[in-house]
């Protein structure tokens, strides 16, 4: 197992540590509906220094990242991010990404901890034709997420940038806790607000004890990822290896306002055929309409009791009490308001097709 620059901290903030994607990760501290609340009420910290970050740059950056993801990335501008997915060759999705412009002819690549090798590998299989500069930053870098919307308050004694002017999906560099260079980031998974801080392995230590001095006065605490779950999950966000994966495509994953179809990328014509003809399958989101717990890969059946989906991630809403998840099933049972039921055990708990987000701020 690997461990991030902040393991021992977390040991000894009596952090509960599970191995996830090859680290040693803390899952939580002092419970997820504590810890999810503090995110949805006042601001809270997470360390997401397992992601993989890769630096593309130079004149034939652009064509690279153009040909293996699904947004148009040419809309990008220094200071800009953009949410994407890399398609593989078959229909399905390689990973989902962010790509930050940094300079000019730089970018900045995020992507899940898990598939760190599998995406550097299928980019560079493109790469062979195009020659950008590619270099993987994973194991340099860490990455601290700070959410909830008391995070701008706290935290804007740390740098002389106004935050509250980092609109969602922007960015700065610039010095933050006495470091300089850093990126501060308002591309946040949970829907309540805050920031992400990309900076040096040896640089996060000093950030991290900065980041809990400011925030003292509004009751900050660390943030493991069983609540970065339940909140995305309350976004309907996806998530990798859940809610898509090599099989899923962007289209019935609702990822098709990501997939831009001005350019050619990687499996482009089928995925702009599947468009065009509608996708088997769609991604559902759905609440229990009575007391339950869906979990991923609880089966999805019609009122004959027949399966006709599956569960991808599931749980109980701490905002909202009340069971959510997502699912799978064909696009003829997949309109809003339409019921379906989830098999718990040995009984079927009717739940209704809803509208994202789950949480409403």
């Amino acid at each position: 197992m690997k461990n991030t620059a902040l393991t021992e901290i977390h040991k000894e903030l009596g952090a509960k540590l599970v191995p996830f994607a090859g680290y040693n990760m803390p899952v939580s501290y002092e419970g997820v509906t504590i810890e999810h609340e503090t995110v949805r009420t006042g601001v809270g910290v997470f360390d997401v220094s397992h992601m993989g970050e890769f630096l593309i740059s130079g004149p034939n950056a652009i064509s690279l990242i153009q040909k293996v993801s699904s947004n148009d990335a040419s809309k990008l501008a220094v200071g800009k991010a953009q949410y994407s997915c890399m398609p593989n060759e078959t229909g399905g999705i390689v990973d989902d990404l962010i790509i930050y412009q940094i300079k000019e002819e730089q970018y900045l690549l995020v992507v899940n901890a898990s598939n760190i090798e599998k995406d550097w590998n299928h980019i560079s299989k493109y790469n062979k034709d195009i020659n950008a500069d590619m270099r993987n930053l994973s194991e340099d870098y860490s990455l601290l997420a700070i959410q909830g919307p008391k995070a701008v308050e706290a935290m804007q004694s740390l740098t002389s940038v106004d935050l509250s002017a980092i609109k969602f999906y922007t960015f700065e560099v610039a010095p933050f806790a006495g470091i300089d260079n850093v990126i501060i980031s308002a591309t946040g998974y949970t829907g309540s607000g805050g920031f992400e801080i990309y900076c040096k392995n040896t640089e996060v230590a000093q950030i991290w004890t900065k980041v809990f001095e400011a925030g003292k006065d509004f009751g900050i605490k660390p943030i493991g990822l069983a609540a970065r779950d339940t909140l995305r999950l309350e976004m309907g966000y996806c998530l990798y290896g859940n809610d898509i994966n090599d099989t899923t495509s962007p289209i019935e994953a609702g990822l098709g306002w990501v997939t831009k179809f001005t350019k050619d990328f990687v499996n482009s014509e089928n995925l702009a055929k599947e468009k065009a003809e509608g996708s088997a399958r769609k991604l559902i989101a759905f609440e229990l309409d009575e007391r339950g717990i869906p979990r991923h890969d609880y089966e999805i059946v019609n009122a004959n009791g027949e399966k006709i989906g599956i569960v991808t991630s599931g749980t109980m809403s701490p905002s909202m009490n009340k069971g959510i998840g997502l699912g799978y099933v064909p696009k003829a049972v997949s309109a809003v308001g339409e019921k379906i039921y989830i098999q718990i055990r040995k009984k079927a708990i009717p739940a209704t097709i809803v509208k994202l987000p789950f949480y409403k701020n």
